[in-house]
């Protein structure tokens, strides 16, 4: 993610913040620039950017900024809806008669809208209900009505379930430990479920199916027996050697969403390191380096990972220092990169064709797994 400043002082801000610490202005983000502005003006005559690519233009505050505190996202004038981009996508929110979800709510839409930023970035096709009524995209935020029934995290055909208590930091990182996960965190659960919707979209029915088997495997095993055979006996002993999580051995399906958050997850980090102008010199030839600041939206593969790794040494060390434990606890093996190379390959295609105005997507008939209750990053 790149970083912001206000547009009226040049204070750095935040992407989830909503009012600049230095001088006061009103802060959203506007969708159609990926940038967050200042404005003036109020809810009742609307707000005027001072963002230099939209000076001038005006906007209302989307009603979950204004009435409901949980976004801030803008909306332009013109436009006839109430709700942002971001959170037109979301179907049901949790039950705000107890007092903790509106927080939970608060958590959820901004790991969404981390999640939206990087999909817009890389130029991906986010198809909604509205557009697609039978695989648009949606966000049910749903919590457990008892011990009985719990609500599974998971993807139906665009459908995103995301279970509420997931974004209760106490109940995850026992969820985390039970499991004996690495890593596992809001943004994502976000990643992953996303990655099933595009399966769906830019794979299934679609030239890139068979290199996608050779990749990954072949997606038309039984997705149940799978699930029960991984649940019973764990993942095989060496599963580092070629996947990138030991819920990623269970299905090719869950290889793919594993390795597509993984995706995510390295272009959202290295963007944040280029924007804020980081690079490694270190002394001593030995230490690894990092100077190529290539935006990630125009980089090849080979200059991702060139840069990814001696990013992910750093962050470990000073994590370390802190005391805490690794920022990135993962080894890429030889056929997890090539795995990678192979999302970043769908990407680049998707992006591609989207510039030539060519449909991104697979029939409505594609194949997707069935809701599961799934360890991920």
């Amino acid at each position: 993610m790149k970083t912001f400043h206000c547009s009226r002082c040049g204070n750095l801000v935040f992407f989830e913040n909503v009012t600049c610490e230095r001088c006061n202005a009103t802060l959203g983000f506007i969708p159609g620039i990926s940038q967050i502005a200042a404005f003036e003006g109020s809810d009742a005559s609307g707000w005027k950017s001072l963002h230099p690519d939209t000076a001038g233009a005006m906007f209302r505050r989307c009603h979950n900024y204004q009435v409901e505190a949980v976004c801030n996202w803008m909306v332009p004038a013109v436009d006839a809806g109430s709700m942002c981009e971001a959170c037109n996508l979301t179907h049901s929110i949790p039950d705000l008669t107890i007092p903790e979800n509106r927080f939970y709510w608060y958590r959820l839409e901004s790991a969404k809208r981390r999640l939206l930023y990087t999909l817009l970035a890389l130029n991906l096709p986010v198809v909604s209900r509205d557009d697609d009524p039978d695989a648009g995209l949606q966000f049910d935020f749903l919590a457990d009505e008892d011990a009985h029934s719990p609500v599974l995290t998971g993807h139906d055909n665009g459908r995103i379930v995301i279970n509420v208590a997931e974004a209760d930091d106490a109940h995850r990182e026992q969820t985390r430990a039970s499991m004996q996960e690495p890593y596992r965190t809001l943004l994502g659960h976000f990643r992953h479920e996303v990655g099933h919707f595009y399966f769906s979209r830019l794979i299934a029915n679609t030239p890139w199916i068979e290199p996608f088997r050779k990749v990954f495997g072949g997606e038309w095993a039984d997705y149940a027996s799978a699930l029960q055979w991984h649940y019973d006996y764990g993942p095989p002993a060496d599963w580092q050697s070629s996947y990138v999580s030991a819920y990623a051995t269970m299905h090719p399906w869950e290889d793919w969403a594993e390795t597509w958050a993984h995706y995510l997850h390295i272009v959202d980090t290295l963007d944040t390191a280029v924007s804020c102008g980081l690079v490694l010199r270190p002394d001593s030839p030995q230490e690894p380096t990092l100077t190529d600041q290539t935006p990630v939206e125009d980089a090849s593969f080979r200059s991702l990972m060139n840069r990814w790794f001696p990013l992910t040494y750093v962050l470990n060390s000073l994590n370390r220092s802190l005391g805490a434990p690794d920022s990135y606890p993962f080894a890429l093996s030889p056929p997890v990169v090539a795995k990678l190379e192979f999302v970043h390959r769908v990407i680049e295609s998707a992006a591609q064709a989207r510039n030539r105005g060519s449909p991104a997507r697979a029939p409505a008939s594609a194949p997707t797994p069935p809701s599961s209750p799934k360890p991920k990053p």
